[in-house]
């Protein structure tokens, strides 16, 4: 069980020192030396936990979506109205991220341009793993007669395009602005939403 404990730390430890020499250096800069150093381990350590630098660079960014699903799943379960529920959970889905890299000087597209193929590839599923999650509370608001009535997961869908403006992927956090002006968008971004969502009185 130990064992099992160290690796998990280790691992951890190597996603962190990725999320500082990102920051810091960018993806081409990084080396496996650089991590082994940072986190005083061997090289050879590193590769025990990953086969290259870049599954390092997209398991950081996969633990950052395993993250904001956590946070997600948590708010999805909350004993509030299904309204409520969708308006904070496009308002985490935009501020998670922007926290999470606000502290890069490039955008997510140029820092991991080398990985773009699979870099897309992986976003389009993190979009169907949070579609699912925001599909659930708009099930729930539909059989609550809250929501009007339409396929949950498309209407999932169009919610997350339509904050996926919002969100850093070729802007940097500084070139999308404050974080309180992004808070401020994606409220009025979710309101705007939420209003169509609703189902009218006859």
């Amino acid at each position: 069980m130990r064992n099992a404990v160290q690796t998990k730390e280790v691992r951890e430890a190597i996603l962190d020192a990725t999320d500082n020499f990102l920051a810091r250096y960018g993806y081409k800069k990084m080396t496996i030396d650089d991590l082994a150093l940072a986190v005083g381990i061997g090289k050879g350590s590193v590769y025990l936990h990953f086969s290259s630098k870049e599954e390092i660079a997209l398991s950081h960014i996969d633990r950052i979506i395993e993250r904001l699903k956590r946070e997600l799943t948590i708010i999805a379960e909350r004993k509030i109205s299904p309204e409520k529920r969708l308006h904070l959970m496009l308002l985490k889905r935009v501020l998670f991220r922007f926290d999470s890299v606000q502290h890069y000087t490039q955008s997510l597209n140029d820092l991991l341009a080398a990985l773009r193929p699979k870099l897309l590839a992986r976003r389009k599923q993190y979009f169907q793993e949070e579609a699912e999650i925001l599909a659930e509370v708009i099930k729930e608001g539909q059989e609550a007669n809250i929501f009007a009535a339409g396929n949950p997961k498309k209407i999932a869908e169009t919610f997350l395009l339509a904050t996926n403006s919002l969100l850093p992927f070729s802007l940097t956090t500084r070139e999308l602005g404050e974080r309180e002006e992004i808070e401020e968008k994606s409220e009025r971004v979710a309101e705007l939403l939420l209003s169509g969502l609703l189902k009218r009185e006859k």
